[in-house]
């Protein structure tokens, strides 16, 4: 099989690169990717000389670009999106421009060339939920210009399904953590601020209820949506923890030999969503995903990975 991974120098778009060539050695892929301040090489260093694996460092709203890559693939997996919810907050447009009319580029690219799409997607275009879990027939009421402009990419590509014939599928997933994440994302802003004897900044009381997902088992759910998905199903990915920052606050404090006086609280954000809660049982019913990491050892290699690697995130915080 040939992909054209967009995003593949992003967090979850590495690791599933890397998941993919471990696991399919003769499938090539194309990483389309602008390398943003959240993307960087390094991630993928250890495959660059794979004669599988070709980086094309651009934009997906280059319209050129990607017709020129389209033709020669099987199928799009798309991960390319700006995700940081303060920083949609603080500058929406960007968000709209790369995560609603970058999709629309790469849909209508995709719709001429008959090629397949994979859109990963997010909890957070549900919006938050007091009681219960959303799953895949829940209406979307997202809350933030971030899952606003992720939302309107669900609708674009089902509105292109339904009236082209786009072949496609989507991943709504729900929080990911493991090596390789941003330091501005909460997991890693914790662990690095410890590990410089730093406090961990926590929004309000800390009592917003997240779904934690090991980006490995994000990777092998994406990997059996793309061979075996129902087109024009989407799919919810929710991992197997849920707690509240605060509770994942204090237990990475424990893990890392702190104590509580390293949790700073700080001013709540706009529009924060309390609870987010996705059911799984799609996707392990008919595809039988299930997560293999618990949280806490995967929480473990985490922290020792970000120990290791200090030389990377420190060079992201500065």
């Amino acid at each position: 099989m040939r992909l054209l991974v967009t995003g593949g120098c992003g967090f979850i778009g590495s690791n599933y690169i890397r998941y993919t060539l471990e696991n399919h050695p003769k499938y090539t892929i194309v990483n389309l990717d602008k390398l943003t301040y959240a993307g960087t090489k390094e991630r993928l260093k250890c495959i660059k000389d794979n004669p599988n694996y070709t980086l094309v460092v651009a934009d997906i709203n280059d319209r050129r670009k990607v017709d020129k890559i389209m033709p020669k693939v099987d199928a799009v997996v798309h991960f390319a999106a700006e995700s940081h919810v303060d920083l949609s907050i603080k500058d929406p447009r960007i968000f709209f421009e790369t995560n609603t009319l970058g999709t629309l580029n790469l849909v209508e690219s995709a719709v001429k060339h008959g090629v397949v799409f994979h859109h990963i997607s997010t909890d957070e275009v549900f919006g938050s939920i007091d009681r219960g879990r959303f799953d895949e027939e829940s209406p979307l009421k997202p809350r933030n210009p971030y899952s606003a402009s992720k939302a309107a990419a669900e609708h674009i590509i089902n509105s292109y399904a339904n009236t082209y014939g786009l072949k496609a599928t989507i991943t709504a997933m729900s929080n990911n953590f493991g090596p390789w994440q941003h330091n501005e994302k909460f997991i890693p802003h914790s662990i690095t601020n410890l590990l410089q004897s730093k406090k961990i900044q926590l929004y309000g009381d800390g009592g917003n209820i997240r779904e934690w997902l090991y980006v490995e088992d994000c990777c092998s759910a994406i990997d059996l949506i793309v061979h075996k998905g129902r087109m024009g199903e989407k799919y919810c990915v929710a991992g197997p923890c849920k707690k509240t920052n605060l509770e994942v606050a204090e237990t990475i404090i424990k893990m890392m030999g702190k104590d509580s006086s390293f949790i700073k609280r700080v001013k709540d954000r706009p529009g924060h969503d309390q609870r987010y809660a996705m059911n799984s049982n799609k996707i392990k019913k008919e595809l039988g995903w299930k997560p293999k990491n618990d949280f806490k050892p995967a929480l473990q290699k985490t922290i020792n990975w970000y120990t290791e690697k200090r030389r990377w995130w420190e060079k992201l915080k500065h």
